[in-house]
């Protein structure tokens, strides 16, 4: 069973991995949720002993190098981000679905405003509010997961 669980979390953390090589434009770049971490912190608080801050970490620096940007920003980001998921992840089951959605939405909010600290200091400009927009569609990915049944506090002891 652990062998069964272990393969699910690399298939779609490379399932992740593929959807940011997919050649977004337009409105889809703005748009596109960060599926890498989308997936890390459904791991993360479904499977914490199999994904850690340490899974965050290294799939952060794979996503830097595909991605060409700053290196070590995603790696970073990635890092704090799963931290503050990992602090609260016992409390999430105590969580109504609403709060889980509001706790999940603040993860990605602090990852993007890392990403964001982080290209200001490398002498980037802000493109607007629409940068928070991969915050809003992520967390309407994430309702649609909880919907289909993947909700990830209710799980999260035993497996």
């Amino acid at each position: 069973m652990r062998n069964n669980k272990l393969r699910s979390i690399y298939f779609s953390l490379f399932a992740a991995f593929i959807c940011i090589l997919f050649p977004w434009s337009g409105i889809a770049l703005t748009l596109r949720p960060d599926f890498m971490l989308l997936v890390l912190l459904f791991w993360l608080l479904r499977a914490p002993n199999q994904c850690s801050v340490g899974t965050a970490w290294f799939m952060g620096l794979w996503v830097d190098l595909a991605t060409g940007g700053i290196f070590g920003q995603y790696a970073l980001a990635y890092t704090i981000t799963t931290f503050f998921a990992v602090i609260y992840q016992r409390r999430l089951v105590l969580f109504s679905s609403t709060q889980q959605l509001v706790y999940v939405f603040s993860l990605l909010l602090l990852s993007q405003l890392i990403l964001l600290v982080l290209k200001a200091f490398a002498g980037h400009d802000f493109s607007g509010w629409s940068y928070f927009l991969p915050s809003v569609t992520g967390i309407l990915l994430w309702q649609i997961a909880v919907i289909l049944g993947l909700n990830t506090g209710r799980h999260s002891h035993g497996n």
